[in-house]
């Protein structure tokens, strides 16, 4: 029998009112085997990492969760995986659903936004990468649009009769940590390519001590993005800075922050599953 691993102290569980059968949590860079720069949870094969030390940690993780991280090709893109059974690691896609228990709805992060949702009646979860180019493009409405769709397959299959109540208000999103409004400097074809999709997107955007630079705030982004969909019930995240991966360099891994000066970074993983 496998010996039970202690959750290191500084991994994030969300709280927020999920159903007791939802389980989430956020790893940090603590609690693995890696070597610096990658010390030590590093979850990212792709980051120049022993690929040992990978898999040493993805198997700690999996002991953690007691469930199975179903690791995606991440994009920049807007495709959602339906996760079932015979998923894969290795996906191309930003963004996952599941519904099958013991599946978990991974994304890996050094700085771009992870977003997880639930549903307070039914057995759905998702879980999506966004970062600017992804949140952009629509990866969060896209995820929204198949978890919802999946959340009422299943409860039309399940209650009798229908209820009035919009499907979005019982659904629960939680914004996991990111680059910081105080780190994320970005040029003007950034804050252009936001106002081209919703002109009050310049209210996440602060002039910069560079000229024609720029400080976006990515978590109120991906909130006005929720809120435009119906997804009020946001937990998480608000922008202040202890939930900035630049800035806690002794708890997050930042690609933006280590990549020049340590030479590389290690990736996160943000995971939700059904028990």
């Amino acid at each position: 029998m496998t010996e039970a691993l202690q959750l290191p102290a500084d991994w994030l569980v969300p709280s927020w009112p999920a159903p007791a059968h939802v389980r989430a949590l956020m790893s940090s860079r603590s609690g693995g085997v890696s070597q610096a720069p990658w010390d030590s949870m590093n979850l990212g094969s792709h980051v120049g990492d022993q690929i040992d030390a990978v898999m040493a940690n993805r198997q700690r993780l999996a002991q953690f969760i007691e469930a199975r991280p179903v690791y995606l090709n991440q994009v920049h893109g807007v495709s959602v995986a339906q996760l079932g059974p015979g998923s894969a690691d290795g996906l191309e896609a930003d963004a996952a659903v599941a519904s099958e228990p013991g599946l978990a709805c991974t994304i890996m992060v050094a700085d771009c936004l992870p977003v997880l949702f639930a549903h307070r009646k039914v057995g759905v979860v998702a879980a999506a990468h966004a970062g600017w180019r992804g949140l952009c493009s629509g990866v969060l409405e896209a995820t929204a649009q198949v978890f919802l769709e999946q959340c009422a397959k299943q409860l039309a299959s399940t209650e009798e009769p229908p209820s009035a109540r919009p499907l979005a208000a019982d659904a629960l999103v939680w914004l996991g940590p990111c680059i910081g409004p105080s780190a994320f400097e970005v040029g003007d074809e950034v804050k252009q390519a936001f106002e081209a999709v919703d002109a009050a997107s310049a209210r996440c955007f602060k002039p910069a001590s560079s000229e024609g630079k720029w400080l976006a705030d990515l978590p109120a982004l991906a909130w006005q993005r929720l809120q435009r969909l119906g997804l009020t019930q946001v937990y998480g995240n608000d922008g202040t800075e202890h939930w900035c991966t630049v800035t806690q360099a002794s708890r997050f891994f930042s690609h933006r922050r280590d990549q020049a000066r340590l030479g590389g970074s290690g990736r996160m993983a943000a995971c939700i599953w059904l028990a």
